[in-house]
């Protein structure tokens, strides 16, 4: 019996309620976000009037835990299928990465100063951590927050790779903020709310090989005064903090990419369906259609793994070697599947401006960001 890969099959995790809200939240994307997507790849940024309309939707404001986080993984996997790796990472950094620790660590002053106005896409969020020479490894963190007299900071230092950089409106910041015995590290680091208006905030657009749309720019912190009430989190224990909320931010990129394997797929199974090779489809040929079955074989095995990851966290127990496996078998699974819908395509899939080009160029990026790859078999492993 031929499954219908259009609906998601059964699955233990998604209930009928959850098949219902799928294609609601599938609709929306295609009414707010796919008539737009190549523009703002173009532009590289979604505009201004895209992250209202997000906002108006509903689809910033899904839950970050709980049972209805169900609908969240729902959206995640739905923004990955519609194959712009740009705008996926673009909103789920805003709305799901950086807020995430006013979420789980800010306080009620700060959840109320910036998240209502961040779900409506009135306020765009970017997370600002990593740096030239702290990027898997954070411990030669350089960014500083020099505590001064009479409360508050003076945060000075470079981010790079900040998704959302030229737009955002405040940024989730990792800095240190007190002396360590080695002269740096996260030992003595904390999470500050920066808003770009301050001044001494700037931000230079990083042209980068994919996610065009993501808004990547270099942010630079110069002298800016933060006030004390920014801190997010305890003061000197950003290392607590991250360990928390980067298993939540692997489990995002986790699904984001499950989705786009799933549009990979789709394209791939088009094209060798109506290219011809010798007056027949090139999906005639065995080697072809094996090497499609075996990636499909492997997407039905991360999609419900990534199910059962956001189901875990649904009840308050996602772990570190689960969040860690999702995101290393979800992304490098979609660097596979975009190298062979390129290959399959020959040049036409190389060329600048073809579909499938976009889809290696997007892909490249995930075994990289929220984790690279090698981290990620490191955690795997000590956490067997």
């Amino acid at each position: 019996m031929k499954t219908d890969r259009t609906e998601p099959g059964p699955d233990a995790y998604l209930s009928a309620d959850h098949a219902g809200f799928r294609k609601h939240v599938r609709d929306l994307l295609h009414g707010v976000v796919s008539p737009h997507a190549d523009e703002w790849e173009s532009a590289h940024r979604i505009a201004r009037d895209g992250w209202l309309a997000l906002g108006e939707s509903g689809l910033l404001s899904l839950e970050h835990d709980g049972a209805d986080f169900l609908r969240s993984a729902i959206f995640l996997e739905e923004l990955g299928r519609l194959g712009y790796g740009g705008i996926r990472a673009s909103v789920a950094v805003h709305a799901y990465m950086a807020v995430s620790y006013l979420h789980l660590f800010g306080t009620q002053e700060q959840q109320e100063r910036y998240l209502p106005a961040a779900r409506q896409g009135q306020l765009i969020a970017a997370l600002a951590l990593t740096e030239d020479t702290a990027g898997s490894d954070l411990r030669r963190l350089s960014t500083r927050a020099t505590p001064v007299d009479g409360g508050g900071y003076r945060l000075t230092g470079e981010k790079l790779y900040v998704a959302n950089g030229s737009q955002a409106d405040f940024l989730i910041t990792l800095a240190t903020t007190r002396e360590t015995q080695d002269n740096g590290g996260l030992a003595g680091a904390s999470l500050l709310a920066v808003d770009v208006n301050a001044s001494g905030v700037s931000s230079t657009p990083e042209p980068m090989l994919g996610w065009h749309s993501a808004d990547i720019c270099r942010v630079r912190f110069t002298d800016v005064a933060v006030p004390a009430d920014r801190l997010v989190g305890r003061r000197d224990k950003a290392l607590l903090h991250l360990v928390r909320a980067l298993d939540f931010e692997r489990l995002v990129a986790g699904l984001l990419a499950v989705g786009g394997v799933r549009h990979c797929l789709g394209l791939l199974k088009d094209f060798v369906r109506e290219h011809q090779v010798k007056g027949a489809p090139l999906g005639t040929h065995q080697a072809v259609r094996h090497r499609i079955a075996d990636l499909e074989s492997s997407y039905d095995l991360v999609r419900h793994y990534g199910y059962r990851a956001a189901w875990l966290h649904s009840q308050g127990r996602l772990d570190t070697h689960t969040a860690s496996v999702l995101k290393l078998q979800a992304t490098e699974l979609a660097v596979t599947a975009a190298q062979t819908c390129l290959q399959f395509h020959g040049a036409r899939g190389y060329a600048a401006d073809a579909a499938a080009a976009r889809l290696y160029r997007d892909a490249m990026a995930g075994p990289i960001a929220a984790g690279a790859s090698e981290l990620l078999r490191d955690l795997v492993y000590e956490t067997a």
